[in-house]
C-alpha cells in the first residue's frame, strides 16, 4: 500500500496563495521551533523538522511549486523532482539554507569542524503607540531561552566525568551514506552522536546532557523613532548559546534577540509610511464660507486654514507635521482630509435660514442648468 504523503502547504501552514516571502518566514520559523536540539533528541521533532525542509525545498522553487499545485506529489516524482530529507543529518538541511538562517545558526558547517560556531536568534513581539513611535521609546519585554547549564558549564556531561568518542564515526561527527541504489554516496552527519563526534555515557541530571537549560529573560529594549510596524530591534547576543555538540568547536558565540514591533492603532491619525492622515469633520457653512480649523496632531494643535467653497473629501498637506524617517529622521506631512458634516438636528431658525438658502440656490442651479443646456443645443443645431 502505498504511503500518505502530507500536502506540503499544510506542513509549513500557509496557504496556496501564500508569498514566497510568507512561505520563507514560516519556514524558518518551524525549522527552529523543531529542531532536535531544542527537543532534546525527540525523534518526532526531528522528523517533523525534515517534512518542513522538504516541503520548502519544493515550495521555494517556483517551477516545482507550479508542477506540484497541478499535479501533487505524482507529478514531483514522475519529473523527477521529488526530494527526500528522511536520510539526511539536521546540519546539511541547515546548510543548504543558510540564506534563511543567517550562517552558524543550524549548528556547524559541513567539513568545518574547527570553526566556532553561533547559537539560535529568538524572536518575541512588543506593543507601542502611534505617539512612541513619533518620540520613541523603551520597552522592557520577558521571554524564554535556553541558557548554559550552570552544574556542567554546558558541557552535557556530569561534573567529573567526560564524553567518549563515537565509535560509529570515530570522532568526525560524519558518515558516509549511499543514495539512489548505491549508484553514488554522500557525506551526512553521523546519526548516533548527531554529528558531535562525542558521546554523554553520563549525563548532567539539571540538564540532562543538553548542555542548556530553559530560563525567563527581562530586558529592556530602545525603540528609535520613526520605526514602522512589523519591523524588528535586534539586540546582540541575547539569543541562546550554541548547543552542546558544538562546545569543542571554540567559543562560539551566542545568537540574537530580534524584538517585532507592533504598533497600536490610533484614535483619529491614521499612518502610511511617514505622513500621518486625519479625517477632518467640516460644517457645512465653514466649507462654503472658509474656515480655520483647529487640527489634533501627535505633537501640538495646529491651525489649517481652508478656501472658500471647500468640497467634501478635499486634501491639504501640513508639511514635516508627520513621522520622522527610522534612517534619516525627516518628518513626513500631516494629511488632513475634509469631510462635511451634515447636521441631524436644526433649530427652527437654522431651518428657516436653511430654507431660504435653498430657494435661493435652486434658483441659481436652475440658471446655470438652463443657460448650459443652450449652449449644448448651439452646438448640435450650430446655431
Amino acid at each position: 500500500m502505498p504511503t500518505t504523503r502530507r500536502c506540503y502547504y499544510e506542513v509549513l501552514e500557509v496557504l496556496k496563495t501564500s508569498s514566497q516571502e510568507e512561505i520563507k518566514k514560516s519556514y524558518r520559523r518551524l525549522a527552529l521551533m523543531y529542531h532536535p536540539d531544542r527537543n532534546n533528541g525527540d525523534p518526532d521533532a526531528e522528523q517533523e523538522f525534515k517534512a518542513c525542509a522538504e516541503a520548502y525545498e519544493i515550495l521555494s522553487d517556483p517551477q516545482r511549486r507550479a508542477r506540484y499545485d497541478q499535479y501533487g506529489h505524482e507529478g514531483l516524482r514522475s519529473a523527477g523532482g521529488g526530494v527526500d530529507f528522511s536520510g539526511m543529518g539536521v546540519d546539511d538541511i541547515f546548510s543548504m539554507f543558510n540564506d534563511i538562517f543567517g550562517g552558524g545558526v543550524g549548528g556547524q558547517r559541513a567539513g568545518n569542524r574547527s570553526a566556532a560556531t553561533r547559537g539560535y536568534d529568538l524572536e518575541t513581539e512588543t506593543e507601542i503607540t502611534l505617539e512612541d513611535v513619533f518620540n520613541g521609546t523603551t520597552r522592557d519585554v520577558e521571554f524564554k531561552r535556553l541558557d548554559t547549564c550552570e552544574t556542567c558549564e554546558g558541557s552535557g556531561c556530569k561534573p567529573g566525568s567526560q564524553p567518549k568518542t563515537c565509535d560509529t564515526c570515530s570522532g568526525s561527527g560524519r558518515v558516509q551514506q549511499a543514495g539512489l541504489g548505491g549508484m553514488f554516496r554522500m557525506v551526512v552527519g553521523c546519526p548516533e552522536c548527531r554529528g558531535r563526534g562525542t558521546i554523554i555515557t553520563d549525563k548532567c541530571g539539571d540538564c540532562r546532557g543538553s548542555g542548556r537549560v530553559s530560563i525567563k529573560r527581562k530586558l529592556s529594549v530602545k525603540i528609535p523613532p520613526g520605526i514602522q510596524d512589523g519591523q524588528a530591534v535586534r539586540v546582540q547576543g541575547e539569543g541562546e548559546p550554541p548547543a552542546v555538540e558544538n562546545a569543542s568547536m571554540g567559543a562560539g558565540r551566542r545568537g540574537d534577540l530580534h524584538v517585532v514591533i507592533r504598533v497600536q492603532q490610533h484614535e483619529t491619525l491614521e499612518r502610511d509610511g511617514d505622513d500621518l492622515l486625519i479625517a477632518q469633520p467640516i460644517a457645512f457653512a465653514q466649507a462654503a464660507l472658509g474656515a480655520t480649523l483647529n487640527i489634533e496632531s501627535l505633537e501640538d494643535e495646529l491651525e489649517l486654514k481652508i478656501e472658500p467653497g471647500t468640497q467634501h473629501g478635499d486634501i491639504f498637506r501640513l508639511p514635516g507635521e508627520g513621522l520622522p524617517n527610522l534612517r534619516s529622521g525627516r518628518r513626513g506631512d500631516l494629511v488632513v482630509i475634509v469631510q462635511l458634516v451634515v447636521p441631524r438636528k436644526l433649530s427652527e431658525d437654522q431651518r428657516t435660514l436653511l430654507k431660504e438658502y435653498a430657494r435661493n440656490e435652486e434658483l441659481d442651479v436652475g440658471d446655470q442648468s438652463r443657460s448650459l443646456w443652450e449652449k449644448i443645443r448651439g452646438k448640435v443645431t450650430g446655431k
